[in-house]
């Protein structure tokens, strides 16, 4: 069984005709232009040319929400495009992030373990500090 996690613009009229451009999408998301032009070098953005500048539509803005989720997640680029999918039903178009319990384990397994270390690093600098202020 997959859990989805995504957006879907399904039933928001004019929306799929909608552009943006480069920089509408950095302000909108959050992200440098230099993030954004880096995930097209890897395919997982397709903006349409107009002479130098990119344009971007409605399809790319939800797969571009979806990437983010999955980068929040903990997840790889290479992951995240092995799991992005589109599913179109009636009118609009859907992206999701397509996860099964095998996946959402594993990933809760890396995270887990990688708050531990953070926490031991913590700790120890939290220790070094102490020392430090203590000897000043």
């Amino acid at each position: 069984m997959n859990q989805l996690i995504g957006t879907s613009n399904a039933g928001e009229a004019g929306d799929s005709a909608k552009s943006y451009t480069i920089g509408d999408l950095a302000r909108e998301f959050g992200v440098t232009l230099r993030t954004l032009r880096f995930y097209e070098d890897r395919g997982l953005l397709s903006p349409r040319r107009d002479g130098t500048a990119r344009i971007y539509d409605a399809r790319d803005r939800e797969r571009l929400s979806v990437i983010l989720k999955g980068k929040q997640l903990g997840f790889t680029l290479t992951e995240i495009r092995a799991m992005v999918a589109e599913e179109r039903s009636g009118g609009g178009a859907a992206m999701n992030l397509q996860l099964s319990l095998d996946q959402i384990e594993s990933q809760i397994q890396h995270l887990e373990q990688q708050k531990k270390e953070i926490e031991e690093a913590l700790a120890e600098l939290q220790a070094r500090r102490a020392g430090l202020a203590a000897a000043a």
